[in-house]
Parts: structure tokens; C-alpha cells; sequence
């Protein structure tokens, strides 16, 4: 057999030229490219089983060649530069070196971005850096997942290794050719490729063709989800710097018709007698909490024998209202604060990361401080974790308490409850949650973020032998978390203000899967909505057959207390509205997704793509063009898409 060093003198052609060296490294790229993709595809297999199609593979070719061109036109500038006096040996050192970085680091950002999509279900944008900034434990989660994903870095080496080894350096000698040959050889050469250049970044020749950009992926696709096995991450990234994040579009000339079929001012329709109800408010939000682990939520699952990971949740339920189908509006820890509490959904990017967050913003927090509530945050990380504490403070919390909070409390175990990643673990921080609210005047609203359910998946050591392994990672978490939430409601039970409280219980956000419904476009946006109301009033305790979703909880409560002031929000009171006019919305890879009349519809910004019932649970039937209500559905979701984004531009994130 030929060992590959024989094989390597054999690519070393005598005289090889600029272009032609540079036509086989860029070559290699392109094989980096594929070979990341098909590591993308395989990291995330039960995601993209039946994704691979002749259609995805052309259309990440397109992807490629964009980023592929892009990030190597300094490399393509020093190789080609009409300049003769280029030909000495440190001159393709520099270009061999600029060459390896460049691409070695598109290859390991590919790798990379395989192991975060099971989180965002898409490719990463520029975005990532603000989510994160204010995070000081990146280092650790870095190594850890170094550790968890070895497999990604040995690719990543061989790789790269193979890059450095295959890599052509000109042969060209200008001893062997007049200088002014030489010179314009290579100003040929350069000129020669330009159009191709553009061409390869444009998309294509045709004069009508614009720059690619994220969207363009869907029109390989027949799912929204596979767009990010077409795109590349190099591509997501560099497309989306200094973009604006909110385009509005044309939809409606005529507002009036527009606000006639949907407006996100609500203008409460209150009898006198019905004065505001001066009931405490808590709204609990459980990271990667999905409906799919919760028994009494999935009663027809595995053929009813489906028990799920959470008992103590299922026990509250039990005296609880939930829907039967519930969303959530993103598919970040940083979409779930907006939707829950300011009624604000996801498009496009999360609303923390875009120049709209800083628009006059309120939320539940602010509109019940104007009927003389105390209001409260927590979240059992450092301040200024994922920016939670920027969010509650602009949207009315008055009190912030974290991490640095809860170790100065001599009652807790400070920082020894530390998880050593994110945050205190949930159980004694749901205690302190609590312990706060006990010291806290009536009527108050608070909302608590935990973190235990969270990558790398670890429990407290004193539980491990308790909740093992078990199904996929994160389930031992759940059962861990909730404990901690029966805990809670123990100790709550015990409060003097327990009966006059209304309870929310939804996630963030969905996560790992191991049924095929949660892994569909739709079935990973399903967060539970749980409302629990202690006292004697909640008579009717029961699943209703509505659709709900994050972004409704800040109507419905306000419903329940009787708030009588026009208020801003995207979402509708649940328990007043009819169930034939209820419905969802979310945003996956450039697709909205609008939920109504038992369908799930698919548009892409300009058309529908994709209509399927929601007994289609694994979404096989496309129903595009055969159903009556299609039209009214476009219609509707039009209306939302243009009111959100003129709303975000203008700053009217208000009544």
C-alpha cells in the first residue's frame, strides 16, 4: 500500500503554476467543506436522517463556494498580485500560513456549530457573541465540550493536517520568465477569475440574481429545518454583520385593514363591579423544560404507556389548567424572557440581540408596578448572565436577585450550592425563591429562571445514585429539577400568601428529543403552559382544547386579574378568547411557522411553503394549495409579521 507520504511527493509537481495551485488548495477546500457537513449531518442524525438529498448537497455547493470565495480572497489577492518580486520563499510561507488559518478555522467553526445546533436547530449568526458576552465561564464550557465532542476535534486535526500536508506552493519561478511576463500573467490570472469571484459570491451569473443571503437555503429544502444542513457556518456569520435585523415588509397599504385583522393593543373590556384582583403572581421558567418529558401532558404516548421524568409536576397539573397544544416562541434561553413576560415572540434574531431591545419596552412586571405591586426577577447565575438583568430591569422588575444575592444570604449554602458552571443548583435556589417572596409585600409578581436542566447535564452529587442515567442525557436532569419545583411548592404551600397567588409554569425553551414528534418543525417549539390557581376560584381544572403559547401568558394573567388599562402584547388572553381563535407563531431558519384551525402553515416571508394538519404528527402530508383556510391563515400571519416589524423599527412597543 502507498503510504500517504509517496502519495504527497507525487501532488509536488515541478512547475506548477500560481493559478493552477491555487485552482488545488482551494479544491481542498471545498472537500474540508463536505467533509464538515457530512459530520454536521451525523452529529445530528436523528435530526437529518432523511435530509441528504441530491437537491441539499447542490445547494450547500452554492453555500460553499460563497463562503469558500469570500474568506479566501486575501489569500487569492497575495497568490495572484502582479508583482513579481512575490516569488521568494518567505513570501508562500506567509501565503501557506494565511491559507491554513483561515480555512482550518471555517473547518472548526463548522465542527463547532454541529455540536450547538441540538440547542438553536440552526446555524449560528453573529449574534452568538453579544448572547454570550457577559458570560465569564465560556473557558470552562469550552474545554467541556472539547472533551465531550473528541471525536469533532480529531476530525478537525486530521483535517487540517491533511490541508497543511496536500498544500501547493507555486513553482513558478520568475527566473524562468521575463518580469513583465510574469507580471502580466498574473494580472491576467487575477482579472481572468474576478468574474468568477463575484459570480461564486453572488449566487450565480444572471444579472436578476442578488447576493445570497440565510433565507435564499429554503429553496433547497423541503423542511425548514434541513436549511441549516445546506448552509455553512462561515456563511451564516459573515452574512449577518451589521445587518438589520428587522425588514418591514408590504403586505397591507392600508392600516386600518390591517389593524382590523390583527393588533397587538389590547383594550380590556372590564364591568365595574369587576375591579383588579390583587393577586399575587409567580411565573416559574424552566429551562429546557419540554412538554415532551412531562407524563400528564403526553398521556397518549408510546401507546399510553408513556410515564415521563416529572411526577411532581404531573401532581400539579393535576389541579391545574394546561392546552392541548402549547408552544413556545423560541428556541434560546434569551427568546423565553420577552415571550413569557413582555409578550414579545422571536423573528428573525432574539429581540435581546437586536437594536429594538432598546426600544420603550414594558412587560407584566411593568404594567402591575402601576397598580402598586412589588415586583422581583431571579435567576441563580452572576448578574448580568445572558443579559436577564438589563431585560427585567427595563420591563418594570424593581428587584434583581442572583447568584452574588444568594451567597450574602447566611441562610443558604452560598456558593458551596454552586453548580461550578452557570448557577446554583434549583433546588436550594426555588428555597431562597421562596424564602424572598415570604419577605416580600402583597400583592407582588415575580418570575424565577432556573438552570439545573441545562448542558452539561450534571446534578448535584448527593443525587446522582438517586436519578442515574437514564434515556438521553438530560433526563436525569428533569427528574432532578423536578424535585426541586415539588420542593418548592411545599414549602410555597406553607406561605401566608400561597392562596392568594396565581402560578405559571412554562420552559424556556425545548431540548434534547427521543420521540419523533418533538424532533419535527413544530414538535420543537412544544413548551408546556401550566396555570395553577390554589385558591377556591379555579373551579374548572382541566385541559383545554386550545392552542396556546408563551406570548399569551402576559394577556391571560392579566385577564384572570381583571386589568383594566390598554396594554402591548403579541399575544391573546386565552382563557376569554374562543378556541377557534386561538393560535401560535414561531420562526425557524427563515420560516414562519402560524398555527390555527388544527394546521400548522409554513411561509417563507413571500409564499406559503407547506401546510400540514396537526394529526400529521410527523408532518409526511404537504397540503399546500388544498386547504379552504389557507388563504385566511396568509392573511393573518401576514398581518403579524408587518405589525411586529414596523413596530420594532418605529419603537411603538406600546398602546
Amino acid at each position: 500500500m502507498m503510504r500517504i507520504k509517496d502519495m504527497i511527493k507525487r501532488l509536488e509537481l515541478k512547475e506548477l503554476s500560481p493559478l493552477a495551485a491555487l485552482a488545488f488548495n482551494l479544491l481542498m477546500v471545498y472537500v474540508a467543506y463536505f467533509i464538515a457537513r457530512m459530520a454536521y449531518l451525523l452529529e445530528n442524525w436523528k435530526f437529518f436522517s432523511d435530509s441528504l438529498t441530491w437537491e441539499v448537497l447542490r445547494g450547500g455547493l452554492v453555500f460553499d463556494t460563497a463562503a469558500i470565495l469570500v474568506t479566501n480572497i486575501p489569500y487569492m489577492v497575495m497568490v495572484l498580485f502582479p508583482l513579481h518580486l512575490k516569488e521568494v520563499g518567505w513570501w508562500h510561507k506567509v501565503c501557506k500560513w494565511e491559507f491554513i488559518v483561515v480555512n482550518g478555522l471555517a473547518f472548526a467553526m463548522n465542527l463547532a456549530d454541529a455540536a450547538y445546533f441540538p440547542f438553536t436547530m440552526r446555524r449560528t449568526t453573529t449574534t452568538v457573541f453579544r448572547e454570550f458576552q457577559n458570560e465569564d465561564n465560556l473557558g470552562g464550557i469550552f474545554l467541556t465540550e472539547l472533551l465531550r465532542h473528541w471525536y469533532l476535534v480529531l476530525v478537525a486535526v486530521v483535517v487540517i493536517y491533511a490541508m497543511w500536508r496536500l498544500y501547493q506552493t507555486s513553482r513558478l519561478s520568475s527566473k524562468h520568465v521575463k518580469w513583465w511576463r510574469y507580471d502580466l500573467l498574473m494580472l491576467l490570472s487575477l482579472a481572468g477569475i474576478a468574474p468568477f469571484v463575484v459570480a461564486g459570491i453572488r449566487g450565480g451569473f444572471a444579472t436578476a440574481v442578488r447576493p445570497i443571503t440565510i433565507s435564499n437555503a429554503h429553496q433547497y429544502v423541503d423542511r425548514p429545518i434541513d436549511a441549516a444542513l445546506v448552509l455553512n457556518t462561515p456563511f451564516s456569520l459573515y452574512r449577518t454583520i451589521g445587518k438589520d435585523v428587522f425588514q418591514v415588509p408590504s403586505y397591507f397599504t392600508d392600516r386600518a385593514e390591517m389593524e382590523r385583522i390583527y393588533s397587538p393593543v389590547h383594550h380590556p373590556v372590564v364591568a365595574a363591579a369587576d375591579s383588579l384582583k390583587r393577586k399575587n403572581v409567580v411565573v416559574l421558567i424552566v429551562e429546557s423544560f419540554g412538554r415532551e418529558y412531562i407524563g400528564a401532558l403526553n398521556t397518549t404516548l408510546e401507546d399510553g404507556k408513556y410515564r415521563g421524568y416529572t411526577p411532581c409536576v404531573d401532581s400539579i397539573i393535576s389541579h391545574s389548567i394546561t392546552f392541548t397544544h402549547s408552544y413556545c416562541n423560541g428556541r434560546k434561553s434569551i427568546d423565553g424572557m420577552p415571550s413569557i413576560l413582555s409578550s414579545i415572540p422571536m423573528f428573525v434574531e432574539p429581540f435581546f440581540l437586536t437594536p429594538a431591545s432598546m426600544n420603550d419596552v414594558s412587560g407584566m412586571a411593568g404594567l402591575l408596578v402601576q397598580k402598586g405591586y412589588e415586583t422581583a426577577f431571579f435567576h441563580g447565575a452572576q448578574r448580568g448572565s445572558m443579559g436577564f438583568q438589563a431585560f427585567a430591569r427595563s420591563t418594570g422588575f424593581q428587584q434583581y436577585y442572583g447568584r452574588e444575592d444568594y451567597n450574602q444570604d447566611e441562610r443558604f449554602g452560598g456558593d458551596d450550592d454552586f453548580d461550578g458552571m452557570w448557577a446554583i443548583w434549583d433546588e436550594p435556589f426555588l428555597q431562597y425563591y421562596a424564602t424572598k417572596m415570604s419577605e416580600m409585600r402583597e400583592p407582588f409578581m415575580t418570575a424565577v429562571f432556573t438552570a439545573s436542566s441545562h448542558h452539561p447535564y450534571h446534578i448535584p452529587e448527593k443525587y446522582q445514585s438517586v436519578y442515574p442515567e437514564e434515556g438521553i442525557e438530560i433526563h436525569k436532569c428533569i427528574r432532578y429539577t423536578d424535585m426541586a419545583i415539588g420542593k418548592f411548592f411545599e414549602t410555597a404551600s406553607r406561605q401566608p400568601w400561597f392562596k392568594n397567588t396565581i402560578f405559571v409554569l412554562t420552559s424556556d425553551h425545548t431540548n434534547q428529543s427521543d420521540h419523533d414528534f418533538y424532533q419535527t418543525d413544530i414538535g420543537g417549539f412544544c413548551s408546556p403552559i401550566v396555570i395553577y390557581e390554589p385558591s377556591d376560584s379555579l373551579q374548572q381544572v382541566k385541559m383545554i382544547d386550545k392552542i396556546a403559547q408563551q406570548i399569551d401568558i402576559l394577556p391571560t394573567v392579566l385577564g384572570m386579574l381583571h386589568y383594566d388599562k390598554p396594554y402591548f402584547a403579541f399575544g391573546i388572553d386565552l382563557l376569554n378568547t374562543p378556541a377557534d381563535s386561538t393560535w401560535a407563531v414561531n420562526y425557524l431558519n427563515g420560516i414562519y411557522q402560524y398555527v390555527k384551525s388544527g394546521h400548522v402553515l409554513q411561509f417563507d416571508g413571500e409564499r406559503t411553503r407547506a401546510v400540514y394538519a396537526l394529526s400529521d404528527s410527523l408532518m409526511q402530508h404537504n397540503l399546500v394549495g388544498r386547504l379552504p383556510q389557507q388563504a385566511q391563515m396568509e392573511t393573518e400571519l401576514k398581518a403579524i409579521i408587518q405589525q411586529y416589524m414596523e413596530r420594532m423599527t418605529q419603537d411603538r412597543l406600546h398602546p
